[in-house]
């Protein structure tokens, strides 16, 4: 999730006032659990005070001011509870029933009923969009939403040809971002962070 705020500041010492109530802003919202990210500034020529958790113009020398609320999982989470489900799944659509369960942890914790910051939904943590891309009418059922995201992710490792860290930085940021900078890994903190961990997942799942 983007949040972007830019706050035109005169130069008259306001630049820190101003500054201070945004990021109490975004503390608050973090504190609500409705945001989850590194919050960086930068000032531009104009003046104007601009403060993001997506740092995405890589001309910009971007600082960082907050760092990210971290996830505490809840302990005691049944990780085989969907194991059929899974199996059955990867072996429909030719994917590593571990990587499908590293997912699901990174995305869900297993958590069938999880809503994003950003709306998305279910175990794989589909967006609304994309659920009815992948003709998955109900995000909250275990089995389709398991199925869509296992789907998707079939589609976006032939897309980069089997990269399969690509695939992991589209499935989390998109895959107009993963374009945007060169068929790289997007730079955001986030992004970079999903993809090891998901590939630590996914290790761990497979042995």
């Amino acid at each position: 999730m983007g949040i972007n705020l830019n706050i035109f500041s005169v130069k008259s010492g306001k630049t820190s006032l101003l500054a201070l109530a945004a990021v109490s802003i975004i503390s608050a919202f973090m504190a609500a659990g409705t945001a989850r990210a590194d919050i960086y500034k930068h000032i531009d020529k104009d003046g104007v005070l601009h403060l993001t958790n997506v740092p995405s113009d890589p001309n910009v020398k971007y600082i960082m001011i907050m760092r990210e609320k971290r996830i505490l999982f809840q302990p005691n989470i049944d990780v085989n509870k969907y194991d059929d489900i899974i199996n059955r799944t990867a072996n429909k659509f030719g994917l590593d029933s571990a990587l499908i369960k590293a997912v699901i942890k990174a995305e869900s914790n297993f958590n069938h009923n999880a809503v994003s910051p950003v709306g998305a939904q279910g175990l794989m943590q589909l967006m609304p969009k994309t659920a009815y891309a992948l003709s998955v009418d109900d995000s909250f059922h275990p089995e389709k939403n398991i199925e869509g995201g296992a789907r998707y992710l079939r589609y976006l490792l032939k897309t980069y040809r089997g990269d399969l860290s690509l695939a992991l930085a589209a499935y989390n940021a998109g895959e107009k971002a993963v374009a945007k900078y060169h068929y790289n890994i997007p730079p955001y903190r986030e992004t970079q962070n999903y993809v090891r961990r998901v590939l630590s997942l996914y290790k761990s799942y497979s042995n």
